[in-house]
């Protein structure tokens, strides 16, 4: 199941404030503007700086 659009359209990422779009395989949401990953695990966004991937360590399809 993926995330509601609802959430998805109030969540901003913690670190800039900016927007956040989904991914491909709906496994977590991107900041484009900070180039990272909020991992989504059992439905939950994982909104937490500290826990955010660099795009440039994500697996393809980030």
């Amino acid at each position: 199941m993926s995330i509601d659009k609802e959430l998805l359209d109030i969540l901003a990422c913690p670190q800039c404030k900016g927007d956040l779009t989904l991914t491909d395989n709906e496994d977590g949401l991107i900041c484009a503007a900070c180039q990272l990953k909020y991992e989504i695990r059992e439905e939950i966004p994982i909104m937490l700086i500290d826990e955010a991937i660099p795009l440039g360590n994500a697996p393809e399809n980030a």
